[in-house]
């Protein structure tokens, strides 16, 4: 029965406040880091992911996997949330087909796309490649399920996953990670081309 089977769709919406956790620089200390690309490019794409599958999928009456959406806290502080939710989870990880994690959206840049975790299932990079090759940006596909966000405490927990990612930037944890850098439709087309 596919409707008891999950997608997972999550990111994180904490940041680093106002720099004296999670990986600021010294010198930055107690000014604002407004986190528009780490993450809120990511909170706002699985909103978005939200929107574009309920309005797919409104009245098809096709069988289909459930999804769920998830926030998580204190990604920040060490995949604090995250872990916990895995750990409590009301849904048997077996039950969970791929959790798929947007960290790090806003940045599209030459149109290339980091993808973690094609390995993580058996076939999944074959699966993905005709998907990939439609979605008009240049893929570029990594096999582990590890890694320094949300995804690594499903994958750990037996979950086939991917993280979706446009890479570090000078303003990576600091002030200067505002709403003016992001390229907006980049992050768009992120989630309408990938979906």
């Amino acid at each position: 029965d596919l409707a008891s089977q999950f997608v997972v769709i999550g990111g994180h919406y904490d940041h680093v406040g106002y720099g004296y956790t999670g990986g600021s620089r010294s010198n930055e200390y107690g000014q604002v880091h407004p986190g528009a690309d780490d993450n809120a490019s990511g909170a706002s794409g699985v909103l978005l992911a939200a929107e574009v599958l309920s309005r797919r999928f409104a009245g098809s009456g096709e069988p289909r996997r459930s999804f769920l959406f998830l926030g998580f806290s204190a990604e920040e502080m060490g995949l604090i949330g995250s872990r916990e939710y895995v750990k409590a989870s009301p849904i048997d990880a077996s039950k969970i087909t791929a959790m798929l994690n947007m960290d790090m959206i806003g940045r599209l840049r030459d149109n290339k796309l980091d993808v973690h975790g094609t390995g993580t299932a058996a076939g999944f990079a074959d699966l993905l490649k005709p998907m990939f090759d439609a979605s008009g940006l240049t893929i570029d596909p990594s096999p582990g399920g590890r890694g320094p966000s949300d995804h690594a405490t499903f994958y750990g927990g037996g979950v086939p996953v991917l993280h979706f990612y446009t890479g570090l930037h000078e303003e990576y944890h600091t002030p200067r990670d505002t709403v003016d850098l992001i390229n907006m439709e980049g992050a768009v087309r992120i989630v309408i081309q990938i979906l």
